[in-house]
């Protein structure tokens, strides 16, 4: 990484979906680019999986000269994958090192647990089955295509046993 005192980070807004696109592009141009990732489950094919997610979705920092006349600004914006810098003003958003840092601190934290794709205790909408339409309470996952949720009946909580891609969280 080349990081001379005279540059800083600052933030690049990207078109949706395509931030390790335009990180690529841009460090295929020698900018030195950060994209912080973050594990996180996701259903495919009707499994669990674990995928990288950008922590800030539409962002990433990019390592810059000091002022908007210097070297390499111009073609950021023609970059594919890049809508433009963000800005207040006319002024880019610079963003301080130590915040840089401890992004990557957390990042690394992160990356020894993904992000569940429930968690005991979220409310829950079945989508198919005897049960479509119903509201559960996630209790755990049963392997790695099935859940264990609550569902009201009778007056009392019941657990059932339902497909991990039979059901959703709802949205409060």
């Amino acid at each position: 990484m080349n990081e001379s005192p005279e540059q800083h980070w600052y933030v690049v807004y990207t078109k949706p979906r395509q931030e390790a696109l335009a990180r690529l592009n841009l460090e295929r141009q020698c900018y030195t680019c950060y994209l912080p990732l973050i594990p996180v489950e996701k259903l495919h094919r009707r499994l669990r999986k674990v995928v990288s997610e950008p922590l800030f979705p539409r962002y990433l920092f990019i390592r810059l000269g000091h002022g908007l006349t210097g070297p390499g600004w111009a073609p950021i914006r023609s970059t594919v994958g890049v809508s433009h810098l963000l800005r207040f003003g006319d002024q880019p958003v610079r963003v301080d090192d130590r915040l840089i840092e401890q992004i990557r601190r957390r990042e690394q934290a992160a990356s020894q647990t993904p992000e569940p794709l429930h968690k005991t205790g979220d409310s829950i909408r079945i989508q198919e089955g005897p049960y479509a339409g119903l509201s559960a309470i996630f209790r755990m996952s049963d392997g790695e295509s099935r859940a264990l949720v609550l569902i009201q009946m009778l007056g009392r909580q019941v657990p059932l046993g339902l497909p991990l891609a039979s059901i959703t969280r709802e949205v409060a």
